[in-house]
């Protein structure tokens, strides 16, 4: 297996072209089913969601006033139950959900139709499910690949087989490489900040990128 930094310049030299024809040769047209948006029978949604994306869907020009914890939780893996729930130290940040596991922008209309409330601001990984690269350090989506294509997996979706044109294959190339890129830099800076936080009991410290952070988003080193 190579290396986190080999895999980051492979990540960077993937063709845009190759992936399109990837994605065009699998197929995919969103259905609006709601799928990779809420939770399934046994697990609530859990998406990666980078820093600075957790920031830009803060600060959106809505009536609402969100902070860093209507957006983005710490990723449950790796944490433990507690007395007082959830405990431990983890890694990266997972989009909020709401009482029922689903995302917390994801909304139906009355058709039962699904929609993403924050969709011109939504995550990488929203943006390129159902698929993913097959590189070491990049985030594979839960489940099995269902079809693959050169680097390109295709996970379980109702949308996938359905025709694509090329200008949508080529943007959703575009996100996809660089999802597979900013992945492994985060990965790699978070390998090479990480240092044992030893949390008490009752508390979380999330490892990113940009350091040891609390559930609000502040750095572990900075005062409550």
């Amino acid at each position: 297996m190579q290396s986190l930094d080999a895999e980051l310049e492979t990540a960077r030299q993937l063709s845009v072209a190759d992936l399109a024809d990837a994605i065009e040769s699998i197929g995919f047209e969103c259905t609006r089913c709601g799928a990779c948006c809420t939770a399934d029978a046994e697990d609530e949604h859990t998406a990666t969601v980078f820093p600075d994306e957790v920031r830009a869907l803060e600060d959106r020009d809505t009536d609402d006033d969100y902070d860093w914890r209507d957006v983005a939780r710490p990723m449950p893996y790796g944490l433990s139950t507690g007395a007082d729930g959830l405990e431990g130290e983890t890694f990266e940040w997972a989009l909020q959900t709401d009482g029922c596991g689903d995302c917390t922008f994801y909304e139906e209309d009355e058709s039962g139709t699904g929609a993403c409330t924050a969709h011109d601001d939504r995550p990488l990984i929203c943006q390129t499910y159902p698929f993913s690269v097959a590189l070491a350090g990049t985030s594979q989506p839960m489940g099995e690949a269902v079809d693959e294509a050169g680097v390109v997996r295709a996970h379980e979706c109702e949308g996938l087989g359905r025709d694509i044109s090329r200008d949508d294959a080529e943007a959703l190339a575009r996100a996809l490489k660089e999802r597979a890129v900013r992945e492994l830099e985060e990965a790699i800076a978070v390998r090479d900040e990480y240092a044992p936080a030893d949390p008490g009991p009752g508390e979380i410290v999330v490892h990113d990128s940009e350091g040891a952070k609390r559930v609000d988003g502040t750095p572990l080193e900075e005062p409550e």
